[in-house]
């Protein structure tokens, strides 16, 4: 992909969310909220599912879910290749982790050679993000905001979009390539069915974003693969402490 050797690795924001459903289940809604879940679910059940039973899903929707980490990554070259900064900002308060990654965006990425990177992130994380910021009434930074822009502006790149080389049809999980293009990915850990379950039982929220920062790393070297880079070694990766 020659068009991605183009690019200086160092101006690109690697990112992933996690998200969960408003409440902690569809009883713990107020009324006018269970109705319009009543309705979503109605489009979501293949199988006569009740609206309590289809509320897992509701974290996918940011409409009806929230998001309770941002996990971000920086690679900077050196010498002896590259090395990626991962961070997490994360939490109960969504509209303090909006705020935090908005001013990361907006006090070091706002010019026009800086990306967003992300596994599926044309169809979910970019546009969860800007619309929860929409909800808190926050200021879309520029990375974010596509209105009025043409398509070949819009600052984002998304790996899945990357390996469909066109294929509308084709949808191939960030665990499926790395595996593929054998990069490593722990098996000790959390998958994304389980975040809301680890988020509304446990309230283990480090253990969350612990996740999603792995997925970050899988991702960055996903993209540095795309490049026809060797794999970016444990060595080469600082995680800021959670």
């Amino acid at each position: 992909m020659q068009a991605l050797k183009n690019l200086d690795p160092s101006n690109i924001v690697f990112l992933d969310i996690e998200t969960v459903s408003q409440s902690r289940n569809f009883a713990s809604l107020g009324e006018d909220w269970q109705a319009l879940w009543e309705k979503k679910s109605k489009s979501l059940s293949k199988n006569n599912e009740l609206p309590d039973e289809l509320y897992e899903r509701a974290g996918i929707y940011a409409e009806f879910g929230k998001i309770v980490c941002i996990g971000v990554g920086f690679l900077r070259n050196y010498g002896d290749g590259h090395k990626l900064r991962v961070k997490a900002y994360y939490g109960d308060d969504e509209k303090l982790i909006l705020q935090d990654f908005a001013h990361l965006l907006q006090s070091h990425f706002h010019g026009n050679q800086f990306l967003l990177c992300a596994h599926n992130g044309k169809e979910f994380d970019f546009p969860y993000i800007a619309r929860r910021m929409m909800v808190h009434g926050l200021e879309l930074p520029s990375l974010l905001d596509m209105a009025g822009k043409k398509p070949w502006e819009v600052a984002h790149l998304d790996t899945m979009e990357l390996w469909k080389f066109g294929d509308f049809k084709n949808f191939t999980s960030l665990n499926v390539l790395a595996h593929l293009f054998g990069i490593p990915t722990p098996k000790d850990d959390i998958d994304g069915s389980q975040v809301g379950a680890v988020y509304w039982n446990d309230g283990d929220i480090k253990r969350i974003a612990n996740y999603c920062c792995k997925d970050v790393i899988t991702l960055t070297r996903l993209f540095l693969k795309f490049r026809g880079e060797k794999l970016l070694e444990d060595t080469n990766i600082e995680v800021a402490d959670l």
